[in-house]
């Protein structure tokens, strides 16, 4: 993989593309410690510090860790790429209600185009509403409950500016992601994401080890990593994962030409939905936490912060027990919209294919839903198990929500990873060398 590696260096434009996205990875880090206008960095410094020992953070943790840290800092990059994310998961949902959009989606590379634009304009508008709704909390004293004096002052315009910066902030971070996109190595917002991800890790390792002294912690330390590896390849291995559905395509003539005759398949993955269910279910898991942090009074209000917030929730048997039904229950809702086996069936007939000894249409039809159904299945279970690593982890070492190797994370990591080293061999092989994976 080392010579891989150094082939692909050697070669001037593939070279160019790695440096160019490493360059852009570093400014995007640096956007992420630089602080906003109005913000106090010694008093944030020390609030972060308190809501890390007390876990009073945890409703934002989502977004936080897809900003590398930088939510809770109010840096200019604090949004992050969730503004993104969201933006892209309403657009695709939106696809399949509403008429106009799926006919976009249908005409190919414009209507891809226009789709991307809508998505940048929808982000543009979360991202305004998601900083001021943090810009708010930060006013109010909300953001790190008890700990006040983060912003110097409550002035209209100061808090404007932020809101403005927050949101510019996003604005740059989505073009750096098409630049990436464009000119480097892989998909930009997957490697932003990524990089987010991946700068948490050194600080939720070396909190392990700082939480047991001695010998202890630093055992705690390498076991860690050692069961993050192990997990690591366990995702790679399903990740990878797919049942092919042979599908043949009888000869036709096609003017003076006898078309047709190949034999191709239909990879159908395990994890079909990617990590979106996870994403979906920590969302909704949100929203009765933030129904309580307004209406704080009442025994309802109490039980929710105790079983679905903060330290509690990963000891929480119910919390669990909802968020693993709602992963289940998201994976089968997602895969259900991005893969239609009636369209895949007609697009089948139109073209003379057909999956050998099944007849083509209706059985057709009702033989990709079976299949799928039978694949989401595990699938689902994967997925659910994956996101209770933190809270196997909480149990065995006594790790904190922002365990470095948790069920989203980690997810996201080895997905991007995977794609983004495919794409680098791919490039490669164009040039006759062996690329990454033999």
């Amino acid at each position: 993989m080392l010579s891989a590696f150094a082939n692909a260096l050697k070669t001037p434009d593939l070279r160019k593309k790695i440096l160019f996205t490493l360059g852009i990875i570093v400014i995007f880090r640096l956007g992420s410690t630089i602080p906003s206008p109005n913000v106090n960095i010694a008093r944030i410094d020390e609030c972060l510090a308190l809501a890390t020992a007390g876990e009073s953070a945890g409703i934002y943790n989502m977004v936080n860790l897809f900003s590398g840290g930088a939510l809770l800092q109010l840096t200019i990059f604090a949004l992050g790429i969730m503004p993104y994310i969201t933006a892209s998961i309403i657009l695709q949902l939106l696809t399949v209600v509403i008429p106009r959009l799926e006919a976009l989606k249908k005409e190919g590379a414009s209507g891809t185009a226009k789709i991307t634009e809508y998505t940048r304009y929808l982000t543009l508008v979360l991202a305004v509403l998601n900083a001021t709704a943090f810009v708010t909390l930060a006013r109010t004293g909300q953001l790190f409950p008890g700990c006040d004096g983060i912003l110097y002052t409550n002035e209209l315009f100061p808090l404007i500016t932020m809101v403005l910066v927050m949101t510019a902030g996003t604005g740059i971070i989505m073009w750096m992601g098409e630049l990436i996109t464009e000119r480097g190595v892989g998909n930009g917002m997957s490697i932003m994401i990524f990089t987010q991800i991946a700068a948490s890790f050194p600080a939720g390792l070396w909190a392990i080890k700082q939480s047991h002294p001695g010998a202890v912690g630093w055992f705690l330390f390498f076991l860690v990593i050692g069961i993050g590896l192990v997990v690591m390849l366990g995702i790679i291995w399903v990740e990878q994962g797919q049942r092919r559905i042979p599908v043949q395509y009888a000869k036709r003539m096609v003017g003076r030409r006898l078309v047709g005759g190949s034999t191709t398949y239909i990879p159908l993955k395990v994890n079909q939905s990617g990590v979106i269910p996870v994403i979906f279910a920590t969302s909704i898991l949100y929203l009765p936490v933030l129904w309580a942090t307004f209406r704080p009074e009442g025994a309802v209000s109490v039980w929710i912060q105790q079983n679905f917030a903060g330290q509690g929730m990963l000891s929480s048997f119910w919390y669990n027990l909802v968020q693993f039904v709602l992963i289940i229950a998201f994976c089968y809702f997602y895969v259900s919209i991005t893969f239609n086996p009636e369209e895949v069936s007609d697009n089948m007939k139109k073209y003379g294919g057909f999956i050998p000894g099944i007849r083509a249409g209706k059985p057709t039809e009702r033989y990709l839903a079976y299949v799928l159904s039978r694949l989401t299945a595990p699938g689902s279970l994967y997925l659910a198990t994956i996101a209770l690593i933190p809270t196997i982890a909480f149990m065995a070492v006594g790790a904190n929500q922002n365990f470095p190797f948790g069920g989203t994370s980690i997810l996201i990591i080895v997905g991007v990873g995977l794609d983004t080293v495919k794409k680098i061999e791919s490039q490669l092989q164009q040039r006759n060398y062996e690329g990454f994976l033999r």
